[in-house]
């Protein structure tokens, strides 16, 4: 039996793709029955890295999620329309989808997946998350058996990237962007990477996944890391941290344990921490759950290989389902997706978590006694509180609490802030408890 597929997109991941289908030895025999019927493009003209017969070829999408003979519609255009828009056409016509495009279904999951369940079709998205990374599939299956208590992750290599040479060179933001949009892993323009913006849609995917709910995309705190400065990261290192974007969905962190902490924020996690020696470009995602621990999953993030090869691992799941199953088979509960609720998420402001801030002061005698004055007025209980130096004639002053409330921490800064001696905090960053 063939199955026939149609790809929406030839760039970087499409021709990754295309390039394993064209080549299944030595990989799963399943890759023998797929046929690529029709391939949605920009343009004909464009030179390929890949030789495909004319015919494939087309620039007509709407075509393809119509075609009655294309069974799985592959979705790799990236971007919010018209990949949401084709994606649904798709279904509509009863197609099974595999799609990359995390943007698309963080914001617009909901609506698939009602209309995938609702003609029998399968929205398979193991490409959005993590690259290469095998992280949808486990979260579905092999810890189902777990009660998921927190994900952790670093979800962006472009990020990981910047913060790893900032660290490894002493070099501050602007320099590494610039070195990393040159080298090609930043974008021209890096907004979605850097503010953390790409991460949130990975996080509320993957807390859907893990905590058997539905995630509004919007209820994801999300800061990036443009304010964190070689400063910043060289006394992270003499208190025994690193300092990466995180990406954490936690159902233990706040003060309502009954709802989900869903956040993305430049986060102190201490040296021996198992995240912390995710470097460069590769992602890192670390999940715990009961009777578990953790487990630990880490490869490359992105990239043509990678990313195709989680592309084809739907696909090839897919194909196995239509190939082995009854005409109209029902849709196997391990791969659709069957939950219909909202998570409830809680207010950052409720976050319990540790902070690391970093004060300029005007250098005059009890400076010291009243940062510590404005924090106890709020209950907030320091772990240290250490000056390192002099900056443009201020002294620095940087601190690291216990545990506190964010909105106490915060209250407590806006009091701090007015005192007269301080003239600036230029860093406020959550540490990892």
């Amino acid at each position: 039996m063939t199955v026939k597929i149609g790809l929406l997109g030839l760039g970087t991941v499409g021709t990754g793709t295309v390039e394993i289908l064209q080549e299944p030895q030595g990989r799963s025999p399943l890759l023998k029955a797929i046929e690529i019927k029709a391939v949605g493009v920009r343009s004909l003209d464009k030179p390929r890295q890949v030789n495909l017969p004319p015919e494939v070829l087309t620039t007509d999408l709407e075509t393809i999620v119509t075609d009655p003979d294309i069974a799985i519609v592959v979705e790799l255009m990236g971007g919010l329309e018209p990949a949401r828009s084709l994606i649904l056409q798709a279904i509509a016509h009863k197609k099974h989808i595999v799609t990359a495009n995390k943007a698309v279904i963080a914001r617009y999951g909901p609506e698939i997946y009602e209309a995938a369940n609702q003609h029998g079709v399968y929205v398979l998205l193991e490409a959005a998350v993590g690259g290469g990374i095998p992280i949808i599939k486990p979260l579905k299956q092999s810890l189902g058996g777990n009660r998921i208590e927190s994900i952790v992750g670093i979800l962006n290599g472009t990020t990981n990237y910047i913060l790893s040479r900032m660290t490894s060179e002493g070099a501050d933001f602007d320099e590494v962007l610039t070195a990393a949009q040159q080298l090609g892993y930043a974008e021209a323009d890096p907004s979605a990477d850097v503010d953390g913006l790409d991460a949130a849609d990975k996080i509320a995917i993957l807390a859907s996944l893990g905590f058997g709910g539905r995630v509004k995309r919007e209820d994801v705190a999300c800061e990036g890391i443009r304010s964190v400065s070689a400063v910043d990261i060289a006394y992270a290192d003499r208190l025994g941290f690193v300092i990466k974007l995180l990406a954490i969905a936690d159902g233990n962190a706040g003060e309502n344990s009954e709802a989900l902490q869903l956040r993305v924020h430049p986060t102190l996690i201490a040296k021996a921490h198992p995240l912390a020696s995710v470097n460069g470009v590769y992602n890192g995602v670390l999940v715990t759950g009961d009777p578990l621990g953790q487990v630990m999953f880490y490869g490359r993030g992105a990239g043509a290989g990678p990313t195709a090869s989680a592309v084809v691992s739907d696909v090839i799941n897919i194909v196995g389902i239509i190939t082995s199953s009854d005409e109209n088979p029902a849709l196997d509960p391990l791969l659709s997706c069957t939950h219909q609720h909202y998570c409830q998420v809680s207010s950052i402001e409720d976050l319990v978590t540790r902070f690391y801030c970093r004060f300029l002061c005007a250098d005059v005698p009890g400076v010291i006694g009243h940062l510590g004055m404005g924090f106890g007025n709020h209950g907030v209980s320091l772990e240290s509180l250490v000056q390192i130096g002099f900056t443009d004639g201020c002294a620095e002053i940087v601190v690291v609490t216990h545990d506190v409330r964010e909105g106490d921490y915060r209250a407590a800064l806006e009091e701090i802030s007015q005192l007269e001696a301080v003239k600036e905090i230029p860093s406020v960053i959550r540490v990892l408890s």
